[in-house]
């Protein structure tokens, strides 16, 4: 499991709140990747999209 911060934590499970796509909250964590030189921004697949996950939280497509 790639580690994150609290804030990208909270940050999936608000997403996970919004679809959880049949995953557990876990199962949904476990699917984050690091971004490359992305300065602690994680990658998470959400609903057909990619999401990245800034280290303070921040969500954008």
């Amino acid at each position: 499991m790639t580690r994150t911060t609290r804030e990208q934590r909270r940050s999936i499970h608000l997403k996970w709140r919004q679809a959880n796509q049949g995953l557990s909250y876990r199962s949904l964590r476990k699917l984050a990747m690091p971004v490359l030189a992305g300065d602690g921004a994680i990658a998470l697949p959400w609903c057909g999209m990619w999401l990245c996950i800034e280290a303070d939280g921040y969500t954008h497509s």
